[in-house]
């Protein structure tokens, strides 16, 4: 799982049929101190968040088995909205 903020929405009118009914929501990665990591993502939403919600996802198999339809193409899924993050830096 990977930890990121959503940072906008996609509206695509064509898609394929079994991502019909699907919100699709830009997602930027980002480290435990919450600092940007990596390029932007598009994620399947299946727990209804939003824009400026830091949330939970994840990648590749795992995430078409999030989705209402197992078979869907998605690579990414939405899967937690994170309501604190408590962390402390272990060692050095």
């Amino acid at each position: 799982m990977y930890m990121g903020v959503v940072i906008g929405r996609v509206t695509a009118t064509r898609k394929d049929d079994k991502l019909i009914g699907t919100k699709l929501l830009i997602t930027q990665p980002i480290g435990m101190g919450e600092s940007e990591s990596g390029m932007p993502i598009i994620a399947v939403d299946t727990v209804g968040a939003g824009v400026g919600e830091k949330v939970l996802y994840v990648t590749g198999s795992m995430a078409s088995r999030a989705a209402a339809d197992k078979d869907a193409p998605i690579d990414a899924a939405i899967v937690g909205i994170i309501d604190s993050l408590d962390w402390e830096r272990q060692g050095g």
